[in-house]
């Protein structure tokens, strides 16, 4: 197996090769044609717009690779966590709708708004930031007030959601806030039939009604997550903001969608070497090997996101076999345990790949580590070189949008 030099997935990551030949031994390979169906299949479940997330760097896969995949392919907005994620994107030339929703409590707004960047707002002291930012520069801030309709998070309490529509409206005449949505996040929405959703559905209309009330008129309510947009057609409003279901994990308890995982994680060994049965492996011993085995050494670690807490129960595909994980992941490699099979330093190992192909799914090492596939996803670092390919599997090499 031959793997390509490495692509640059975002301005924050470097790709580095791991070699000295100029070619990588590790590398996770993102189709963008996965990405593609996966935000059509979306955008055809709901007459609603879709915001994709590529926050995190789009979960790992890389965010403006899959930002302008999306935007091909169906969706109209882009939401992030920050607006140094937001300010990225439009450095790198999008000028689709954008929505930034962390923000510090003394943050400057001021780059934001000038990049038309829209902005959450949770309390009455966040919105008095961005008004002061925009009357530092003699514009009008688009804002998406967030209500907390029970997950606790950000958003405004309820105790204090009349306050900051009437704050909103307020600023509104003076022309230093315009108010585009009033927006939420669901709690359980992965879980079929909980009597949340319905619960925030209800504490979500009333929130829209008072800050119509209160002479807003939000033109946009969002509330739907990936779930909720396949599942909850109650929930969608005019907004759907799809994250995990994007890169092809199906994100509702028993349910299959036919979303197409999009990223693979591989490497080849550094080394084979036979060992004889009981010899230990990795720190403390806690694995032995039962026979006479050969024993593979793969250059990934918990430093490149191959998570600790899946050390002795993970498993690994070479040669289309399932190899286990012997002993305790290290920080920059691990061991696989052969038995009687054998493999060379020419040879795929596959750690994550699509279940149609034998897998492992991101979702079995979401189970083995006791989280979830986003943590797995975006727990992948920088010293992992992506790799863009279509739907064929020929190379993107600038990990341009996928729009064949």
């Amino acid at each position: 197996m031959t793997y390509s030099s490495p692509t640059a997935h975002a301005p924050s990551r470097a790709a580095p090769t791991r070699t000295g030949r100029g070619s990588a031994v590790a590398e996770a390979v993102v189709d963008l044609g996965a990405i593609a169906d996966n935000t059509e299949l979306i955008a055809g479940a709901t007459d609603a717009a879709v915001m994709a997330v590529v926050k995190a760097d789009a979960f790992g896969h890389g965010m403006l690779p899959v930002a302008r995949t999306a935007l091909a392919h169906g969706a109209s907005w882009l939401g992030v966590a920050t607006t140094a994620e937001a300010l990225a994107l439009r450095d790198a030339g999008i000028t689709a709708p954008l929505l930034s929703w962390l923000h510090g409590p003394d943050e400057d707004f001021r780059p934001a708004i000038l990049a038309d960047v829209e902005l959450s707002v949770s309390s009455i002291g966040q919105l008095a930031g961005i008004a002061e930012c925009a009357a530092e520069l003699g514009a009008t801030a688009t804002v998406h007030l967030k209500v907390d309709t029970g997950l606790s998070r950000s958003g405004a309490a309820g105790a204090d959601w009349p306050a900051l529509v009437h704050s909103a409206r307020r600023l509104e005449r003076e022309g230093l806030v315009r108010v585009r949505a009033v927006w939420s996040h669901l709690i359980s929405a992965d879980e079929p039939g909980s009597g949340r959703t319905a619960t925030q559905l209800h504490r979500f209309d009333d929130a829209v009604a008072l800050a119509r009330e209160a002479g807003l008129d939000p033109e946009l309510r969002h509330l739907a997550n990936s779930a909720a947009a396949l599942d909850e057609p109650r929930t969608h409003y005019e907004l759907v903001r799809p994250g995990i279901g994007l890169y092809g994990v199906e994100p509702v308890a028993g349910r299959t969608f036919g979303l197409r995982a999009a990223l693979t994680l591989r490497a080849r060994p550094v080394l084979v070497k036979r060992v004889p049965a009981g010899t230990g492996v990795s720190y403390g011993h806690d694995y032995a090997t039962a026979t006479d085995s050969n024993l593979a050494l793969v250059p990934l670690g918990y430093a490149d996101g191959v998570p600790r807490l899946a050390s002795g129960c993970a498993e690994v595909r070479i040669r289309g076999r399932r190899h286990p994980v012997a002993g305790r992941v290290a920080m920059d490699q691990f061991v696989v345990d052969l038995g009687a099979h054998t493999a060379d330093t020419q040879d795929e190992v596959v750690l994550i790949g699509p279940e149609r192909e034998g897998g492992p799914a991101v979702t079995e090492w979401a189970e083995w580590a006791r989280t979830l596939p986003h943590e797995i996803f975006t727990g992948i670092g920088s010293r992992v070189p992506r790799r863009y390919v279509d739907r064929r599997g020929a190379d993107l090499p600038h990990g341009e949008e996928y729009l064949a």
